[in-house]
């Protein structure tokens, strides 16, 4: 046998030298390949262990669907989908951190107004927006896109409710005005668990995990000449904001959704999203 033999020792860097092609794939594959082959060899993989992870992968991809990404919430759960929102938005302290973008996006937003209600059904405590959208020198970017999306003061996302909310229920695609501002009103968020009958929620069970996310209301932003960001706003006396299932929390992107006494009581909350230059 050559220097080039499949063994224990040598796998990755025989496997590795097989990819051809594009150079950003190999490196991509290439890494993925050491660490796999690293961890089997770290933890003694079996083939009965090694069969069951097989099966649960399988077991994930059957599970999603056109309202239901089985994959995210795998990806969610076990951090990797913060951890690629971080390294990709590295913000060096001046614009918003981002954070996961869930699996509950693949609803389109319906464009409204600034000032309009994305509360169909006007269940739950009222609640005012307020924000802008910015350049890190503070100038606001006219004609920014807000899409937002939430839970329901019942902890569920309209697409979990068919026929109990109104489509396209807590869901909205803005544009800021002429200052770079938006406001839109609302209901204040639940915090709730995050699907559990498919196989991410045997895993979470079986390691002795809650499914549970803090309160929170779901921002996308862009703006011509920015990059994009996926963020949330969180509800500061929500309920795991110390232990979010998907590990989403950021201490910047917490606030206090404050309570306007009067004969209609609201909570009102500010949130003003800095966007980075491309």
């Amino acid at each position: 046998m050559g220097g080039d033999a499949f063994t224990e020792e040598r796998s990755a860097e025989v496997v590795a030298a097989s990819f051809a092609g594009d150079e950003r794939l190999r490196r991509l594959l290439t890494g993925l390949v050491r660490h796999l082959h690293a961890f089997v060899r770290e933890v003694g993989l079996t083939h009965e262990e090694w069969a069951a992870a097989v099966d649960f992968l399988t077991r994930v991809g059957r599970f999603s669907d056109d309202q239901r990404q089985e994959m995210i919430l795998l990806s969610d759960v076990l951090g990797i989908s913060m951890l690629v929102e971080t390294v990709a938005n590295r913000t060096g302290g001046g614009e918003t951190e981002a954070t996961v973008l869930g699996p509950f996006h693949q609803v389109e937003s319906p464009p409204r107004e600034l000032g309009d209600t994305i509360a169909l059904d006007g269940r739950g405590e009222p609640c005012l927006v307020t924000g802008s959208v910015r350049d890190a020198d503070g100038a606001g970017l006219a004609g920014a896109t807000v899409d937002v999306w939430q839970a329901s003061a019942d902890g569920y996302y309209d697409v979990q409710q068919p026929g109990i909310q109104p489509e396209r229920n807590l869901r909205g695609l803005f544009r800021t005005d002429a200052d770079g501002g938006f406001r839109f009103r609302t209901v204040v968020p639940r915090y709730y668990p995050i699907p559990t009958d498919g196989p991410v929620g045997e895993l979470l069970r079986a390691t002795g995990r809650h499914p549970y996310r803090p309160a929170h209301i779901h921002f996308l932003v862009g703006a011509d000449g920015y990059h994009p960001v996926a963020t949330h706003l969180f509800v500061a006396d929500s309920p795991y904001l110390d232990s979010d299932a998907v590990f989403g929390v950021k201490a910047s992107l917490v606030r206090e959704f404050r309570r306007v006494d009067g004969p209609d009581p609201y909570r009102t909350v500010h949130f003003d999203i800095v966007l980075r230059r491309r």
